[in-house]
């Protein structure tokens, strides 16, 4: 039960646990419909998620959205991506879900990331514990952001209607069920 699990898309792998806690589901993120840019993958913590699993899938998501279940994302680049390109992306779909809040996380998420380009494999993990994001780049560097607005919206991002892999997201929504 402990081999990783296959992202269908890219063939990217993913360890059964990451930071203590269990992989509930994996997608793709792909972009203009047929660049699959990085495999994602959610690790949730199966006692947090116990009671709300029970209570049905509209709990699920709910508490999906809340940042106060712990959670890691993890990020496996599927193909060669400048710095610049990751984080712009990724300040472009936070940024209108903090509705003009706590803009100034965004800054600290571009710092957290070095100057060195992306290359295919490369892995970033984003651990989300109430209001603190621990992030680990992708040449192993660590870093935090403490911004409530920031959580909430990098929830959205992944987890919302709107989600940015809904593959990822569906994924997800089955795998929290067999934790």
């Amino acid at each position: 039960m402990l081999s990783p699990s296959k992202e269908p898309a890219t063939g990217i792998l993913f360890p059964r646990l990451c930071n203590g806690m269990t992989l509930a589901g994996c997608g793709v993120r792909v972009k203009w419909s047929f660049i699959k840019v990085y495999a994602v993958g959610t690790y949730l913590d199966p006692l947090a998620m116990s009671m709300v699993k029970s209570q049905g899938e509209e709990a699920v998501k709910k508490a999906l959205l809340d940042p106060k279940y712990p959670r890691t994302i993890r990020i496996v680049m599927n193909r060669n991506l400048s710095i610049d390109k990751y984080t712009a992306a990724i300040i472009e779909a936070l940024e209108p879900r903090m509705k003009g809040q706590d803009l100034g996380a965004l800054d600290e998420f571009k710092k957290l990331n070095p100057p060195v380009d992306l290359v295919e494999g490369a892995e970033m993990e984003m651990t989300i514990r109430g209001d603190m994001l621990l992030y680990k780049n992708a040449v192993g560097g660590i870093g935090q952001i403490k911004s409530a607005v920031f959580m909430e919206a990098l929830c959205d991002v992944y987890y919302g209607a709107d989600a940015v892999s809904p593959t990822h997201l569906e994924s997800v929504l089955s795998g929290v069920k067999d934790l």
